[in-house]
């Protein structure tokens, strides 16, 4: 069995579109004189170096809202304005912060997290805003950019040396995954969190001695091939193969079974795809996996945005209210960055079809746990939530303080097969204000 075997449908074919824009052979440079590198050197901005933290966290649950999720009606609402519309405002644990009345859960966990209320993108269309979002970089047709969970592997390495260190639940296939990075990096794909490990089982009526014989004689013919073809690609291949076959015999792979929660605790994470996935996300951290990432989509309200927001929002709010608390329960938030984001927000101008249409210039975002210092706003949008006050935290500076919180190194440059050199969040300044 393969590791492309044990995928399912959807996987496969993220799998493959993951594989076949993924280019190998990257290194390691030094970051001289502070300075960044770019084609033109007169344009590269001077890199200010953060030191690093000096407890990092170790894991990342980064729950992505899939289609742009309007600020209004979630985490930055504007009570009194016309723009809010029909959507009510509640109050949090933490004093003075208010949110949607449609997070009435998540307003009881305010106290462990943080809102960046003024965070702006360039970038205003759904397939680059998502990239531009998970990379710091504009989507170009020259070079695939690591998503930040391969940064992480890359960087940071495994902590479980047969899980993957990275897995995506529910991201589709335009996820930019290990970008340039060696496939090794890339992250496990899966479309559904409560089907298990897909093909993670040897075939009916091949028993383990048999399937040990099987991968002996496959090991032997394919020697001479690997000796001939030295190439990145081909050992890939064959690393990814060794690593299924030896999750295939591990007890790790109970991880990935939700069967094994209690029936309570699943009600309350929510019975459905983004609920189980929040709960995969919490065993997989559990078993030492590094970075999970769990989509919610459906959050392009042009049209009914009340009435769909709502319904997205009940969906985020029963998990995320049950993802916090559980995982403080385990011991597991002071080490485990929470990051819920999207790729832009929504227009507070409310539409002829009851909607809200893309709006980049500002948008909210929300950390917890982490070393996160909880009940606090960082930035603020004007009175319509139309633009940030003051100056915008940008996507890469948010990217850089996702990277700052996990001890990552901002400022280390490594280069592409083509040999261009790139940092992680692309010279963005991490808010070191928002953590202890």
């Amino acid at each position: 069995m393969t590791a492309f075997d044990r995928l399912d449908d959807h996987s496969r074919r993220a799998f493959l579109a993951a594989s076949a824009k993924t280019l190998l052979g990257v290194s390691l440079l030094p970051l001289f004189s502070g300075r960044g590198f770019s084609s033109d050197p007169a344009a590269t901005p001077t890199v200010i170096a953060t030191p690093p933290r000096r407890l990092p966290a170790r894991n990342l649950i980064y729950l992505y809202m899939a289609g742009g999720m309007s600020h209004l009606d979630t985490f930055d609402p504007k009570p009194g304005r016309d723009v809010q519309g029909p959507t009510t405002v509640i109050g949090s644990s933490a004093d003075g912060i208010q949110l949607s009345g449609y997070l009435p859960r998540t307003a009881k966990q305010m106290h462990r997290c943080a809102l960046v209320r003024n965070v702006s993108s360039n970038q205003g269309a759904h397939e680059q805003g998502d990239y531009f979002m998970h990379t710091s970089f504009t989507l170009r047709g020259t070079v695939r950019h690591p998503s930040i969970g391969a940064w992480s592997d890359y960087f940071g390495g495994r902590g479980n040396p047969t899980l993957p260190g990275y897995v995506t639940i529910g991201a589709g296939g335009r996820h930019p995954g290990c970008g340039f990075l060696d496939a090794k990096h890339a992250p496990l794909p899966l479309g559904k969190a409560d089907a298990g490990l897909q093909h993670s089982q040897n075939a009916e009526g091949v028993d383990a001695a048999r399937a040990q014989h099987r991968q002996q004689l496959l090991e032997r013919a394919n020697a001479d091939f690997l000796q001939r073809f030295d190439q990145g690609q081909v050992h890939a291949y064959h690393d990814l193969y060794a690593e299924a076959t030896k999750l295939m015999g591990s007890r790790d792979l109970q991880a990935f079974d939700l069967a094994q929660e209690p029936a309570e605790l699943k009600r309350q994470y929510g019975d459905n795809d983004f609920g189980h996935g929040c709960l995969l996300a919490r065993r997989l951290i559990e078993n030492d996996v590094r970075v999970v990432e769990v989509a919610l989509g459906g959050w392009d309200t042009h049209d009914d945005n009340f009435d769909r927001v709502e319904d997205r929002a009940t969906i985020l709010d029963r998990a995320l209210g049950a993802l916090l608390p559980d995982l403080a329960s385990r011991g597991l938030l002071d080490e485990t960055l929470v990051v819920v984001a999207s790729e832009f927000g929504r227009t507070p101008k409310i539409n002829q079809n009851d909607g809200r249409d893309h709006h980049p210039k500002c948008f909210t975002t929300l950390l917890a746990g982490g070393g996160v210092r909880g009940g606090m706003v960082h930035g603020a949008s004007d009175a319509d939530g139309h633009d940030p006050v003051g100056a915008a935290t940008t996507v890469p500076d948010f990217n850089a303080t996702v990277g700052y919180a996990l001890g990552l190194p901002l400022t280390q440059v490594v280069t592409s097969p083509q040999g261009r050199p790139f940092m992680l969040a692309d010279h963005g300044r991490p808010l070191t204000e928002l953590f202890t």
